[in-house]
């Protein structure tokens, strides 16, 4: 059963001037009596602009909203914009509130893949879907609709994808304004910085507003992270096109860029001029490496299984070999991460970092002592 149900009558205009639709007013109304008890969220979707709603031979249809109908939408919950993408972010939103993930949408056979390819652009794996035909009356007889497409225009995806992003660069920053902080350490030749939590527009309770990474296992969109990316770029100065981050897998390896790309790895050199690398922290460590005579940099992803593992000094050891750099011309610079007030590892692990420094450990005896990674960093 589906735990939300979604009305789409964008490309309907509700006038109430009209004879009744009473098939409209069925479908309302069944839907109603088989979600109301189970469905959390019922909502119908609707345009709000006149612009936007064409004559019926054009594909869109005049609908009357009759005493009935208009009682009826008032037991819906009512989202209404000039921009599908707009109203269907917003559901988005109140689904989330809700934690739903069980989406049945209802839909006029010939909007089915348009709204379908916008669903791709704002939803990820997390969330399922089912459609059904939405059935109208007009003037009297039975809409006949348009046959199913099976397929959308390039031009047809093209819009829908700039009418996402047009929508996504109209929100406003979440929880603050976009910081980024940078060390004096790094030679000016270079753009870098950290960037914090703040000045995205990503709503997930669980990530930062200003998240930076995509995945089909979470609710934040690529479009979402994509923006984020495109306000980072346009406040650092880089090219967000031409931004590479590193792809994780808590080991050793780095990507001297201009070779064969590896499957994974947590670090990454370059002396390429014009692009951005990126290594992603939170609990675990970024760490930057800038070269000003070289001209060459890095970055790497420090979590405890790669400090254990060397990833900051095997990104050293790849832009010596790779450029010729001097370890004394390389500088090192560690972003925010866990600190050791408030990272803990189970005793026999904790061990490995013991063994590096006993500095690094605090309470070694206890069953879950507090680990100094960004210590054991400079010891490995």
């Amino acid at each position: 059963m589906a735990e939300a149900v979604l009305i789409d009558l964008f490309g309907l205009k509700l006038n109430s001037e009209k004879n009744c639709h009473q098939t409209l007013l069925k479908t309302l109304d069944a839907v109603r009596y088989h979600h109301a008890a189970q469905a959390k969220f019922l909502c119908i979707i609707r345009c709000s602009n006149i612009s936007c709603e064409r004559d019926s031979e054009h594909g869109n249809y005049e609908v009357e909203t009759s005493n009935g109908l208009s009682t009826l939408f008032r037991e819906f919950e009512t989202v209404s914009n000039p921009s599908m993408a707009a109203c269907l972010y917003t559901i988005k939103q109140k689904i989330d509130e809700k934690n739903l993930s069980s989406i049945k949408v209802i839909v006029p056979m010939h909007r089915k893949t348009l709204v379908k390819a916008f669903i791709d652009q704002l939803f990820t794996d997390v969330y399922s879907f089912e459609f059904e035909d939405l059935q109208v009356t007009l003037r009297g007889g039975l809409l006949k609709q348009p046959t199913e497409i099976d397929k959308i225009t390039a031009q047809e995806l093209e819009e829908v994808q700039n009418e996402v992003e047009t929508h996504l660069r109209s929100l406003p920053a979440l929880k603050g304004e976009l910081t980024i902080i940078t060390s004096p350490l790094i030679s000016d030749i270079f753009i870098h910085g950290f960037t914090t939590r703040t000045g995205g527009i990503s709503y997930i309770p669980t990530l930062s507003s200003f998240n930076l990474f995509s995945s089909s296992k979470r609710r934040d969109p690529k479009v979402v992270v994509q923006e984020n990316l495109r306000r980072l770029g346009a406040a650092a100065g880089f090219d967000a096109k031409k931004f590479y981050r590193i792809k994780t897998d808590h080991a050793n390896d780095v990507w001297v860029m201009g070779r064969k790309e590896p499957e994974s790895y947590d670090g990454i050199t370059t002396n390429q001029r014009g692009v951005t690398i990126a290594a992603l922290g939170a609990d675990c460590i970024p760490i930057v490496f800038a070269d000003p005579v070289k001209k060459a940099c890095g970055v790497a992803h420090s979590g405890w299984r790669g400090t254990l593992l060397g990833i900051a000094m095997a990104t050293v050891n790849a832009m010596i070999a790779e450029y010729g750099c001097s370890l004394d011309d390389i500088v090192v610079v560690l972003g925010p991460s866990v600190g050791p007030c408030c990272f803990t590892l189970p005793r026999d692990t904790a061990a490995a970092f013991h063994n590096l420094d006993p500095a690094c450990v605090r309470l070694f005896d206890s069953p879950d002592p507090y680990i100094d990674i960004r210590k054991a960093t400079r010891c490995v």
